[in-house]
């Protein structure tokens, strides 16, 4: 079964320096239709202008992941780590039992687009960390790379949870499979262009939640087309 979440029903938050589109329930946005998707509790499409950005604040019991679409985002926590993340650089953070971080457009003339995810870790109170490291691009292209696994396999962050995000970069008329183990589900999130997911047309800002399916495809509809696919327990 394949449930579609259209991008422009998404929930919005917007300022004079922030427009972000919320995939689930996030902040002053709640739609009790849309809390998450098994472990996956949060997904936003934030475009930041230059210069500015989200001032130091706290997170605890939460998988962070940061996945730069275009420009560069400046990431500093109470960690000691400092970097910038541009895009086919993956990040990400494990908040557990605390830390304070900030994040600000590295460039003070041109926005930066990325995409925010937050997924429940498998226990409590872990010790907080962070990691990031670069993907190749050649290695999204007409395949689904791992970009974060618990295992780390090929190379991707660890995530302390049975979840796995792989990227995929695709041209019009090129597709992917996945195959999906017994009980397991998945979430597609499109970043640009457009695609099929099993028949179903999806454009970018638009996610689907799949259950009870052994196998799916992903077919590009447009050039350019960029999306995430998490598997989840």
């Amino acid at each position: 079964m394949i449930a579609v979440r259209r991008g422009a029903e998404r929930g919005r938050s917007r300022f004079d320096w922030l427009d972000s589109r919320h995939t689930f329930s996030f902040a002053e946005y709640h739609d009790a239709r849309h809390m998450g998707f098994r472990a996956l509790r949060v997904i936003n499409e934030d475009r930041v202008a230059p210069g500015r950005g989200f001032g130091t604040h706290m997170h605890r019991d939460m998988e962070i992941v940061t996945w730069v679409l275009s420009g560069a985002l400046e990431h500093r926590d109470s960690l000691g780590s400092g970097s910038v993340i541009r895009p086919g650089e993956v990040q990400r953070m494990s908040a557990g039992r605390g830390v304070a971080h900030s994040e600000f457009n590295a460039s003070e003339t041109d926005p930066v687009h990325f995409l925010q995810i937050w997924i429940l870790p498998e226990s409590r109170d872990l010790a907080a960390s962070y990691e990031q490291k670069r993907i190749p691009a050649d290695e999204m292209r007409h395949r689904l790379r791992p970009i974060v696994a618990r295992d780390a396999r090929d190379g991707a962050v660890v995530i302390h949870q049975d979840a796995t995000i792989f990227a995929t970069r695709l041209e019009a008329g090129e597709e992917v499979e996945h195959g999906l183990a017994p009980g397991r589900h998945v979430w597609v999130q499109v970043a640009s262009g457009a695609l099929t997911l099993d028949g179903a047309p999806l454009k970018a800002g638009d996610g689907a939640a799949v259950s009870d399916a052994p196998r799916l495809t992903v077919a590009a509809t447009a050039p350019g087309t960029h999306a995430l696919v998490f598997d989840l327990a």
